[in-house]
């Protein structure tokens, strides 16, 4: 697999780095400071609805207190 650090990966000190592997049929992630654990593989389609879903929402960690 071809790995390539996430665009949107933190520049810091590398301590948030998602790394992205884009496969004909899925899309693989993980985290590039412990590569050779597990991945998440979704196919192409379930990754873009999930991507497209948290567009959409706020997550509560980001939201307000009243």
């Amino acid at each position: 697999m071809n790995w390539r650090k996430s665009s949107y990966s933190d520049g810091g000190d590398g301590d948030m780095c998602v790394e992205i592997a884009i496969l004909p049929t899925h899309i693989s992630l993980r985290d590039s400071k412990n590569p050779t654990r597990a991945t998440l593989t979704l196919p192409t389609h379930s990754f873009t609805a999930l991507i497209n879903h948290l567009k959409e929402e706020v997550p509560p960690w980001n939201s307000e207190s009243p």
